[in-house]
């Protein structure tokens, strides 16, 4: 998957080195070029030294061809207007932001964009949300601790019920649409090709998540 990064701090380097382990291609974006120390003389992404908001930070990191993005700096205003653009002008399919404070997070939701905070727990979430593609988390409850998912049913998964997707506390199916019509289901409801499920699911648990649908012949 080809990946962008804006800004290459604790939490910006931390995810850029990740993802290449994980043989992603990722680009970083930075205005100091001495940020990018924090990555390592064997990263093999890309990286480009402008600023955030430089339009040519966009157009060199080939944002028309990316993903996902991740505006991680350190200034709250500037990952807001930088996820807005690849979401509304770029159309980037997944894009996520860092929120140090908690009264934009209302805000980036609006706008359909996820947030994060804590720089650990930020690393692996924003990991998971750019490069599991088989599910798309649309909106963060809290600071992210709740996920809401989309997630089409695989070919493999019709036939099965909603009780096989459950586990009590942890994933929840709390929406099933069909054929252009949406219903609550039932833990009896049998899947079918092509429906389109929201499923709530604890951020601790997005991997358990992963493995039930791996079980299930959905992953």
């Amino acid at each position: 998957m080809k990946l962008i990064i804006i800004g290459c701090g604790r939490m910006g380097s931390g995810l850029a080195l990740r993802l290449v382990r994980a043989h992603h291609d990722v680009t970083v974006v930075d205005h100091d070029s001495k940020a990018f120390e924090r990555l390592g003389k064997g990263f093999t992404g890309h990286f480009i030294q402008r600023d955030a908001l430089d339009q040519e930070s966009f157009y060199g990191s080939e944002i028309d061809k990316a993903d996902g993005l991740a505006a991680v700096t350190g200034n709250d205003a500037v990952n807001i207007v930088v996820a807005r653009a690849a979401r509304q002008l770029f159309r980037v399919p997944k894009v996520i932001a860092r929120t140090h404070d908690p009264r934009y997070a209302e805000l980036y939701h609006k706008l359909g964009i996820q947030t994060v905070t804590n720089v650990k727990l930020g690393i692996e979430r924003i990991s998971e949300i750019l490069t599991f593609s088989h599910l798309d988390i649309i909106h963060g409850i809290g600071n992210g601790e709740v996920g809401i998912v989309r997630y089409e049913i695989h070919p493999t998964l019709a036939g099965h019920q909603v009780k096989d997707l459950t586990v009590p506390g942890e994933i929840i199916v709390i929406s099933l649409t069909r054929k252009g019509k949406t219903s609550i289901p039932t833990l009896g409801t049998t899947f079918e090709k092509g429906d389109i499920v929201h499923i709530a699911v604890e951020e601790q648990s997005v991997d358990r998540l992963k493995e039930v649908m791996q079980i299930t012949g959905g992953g």
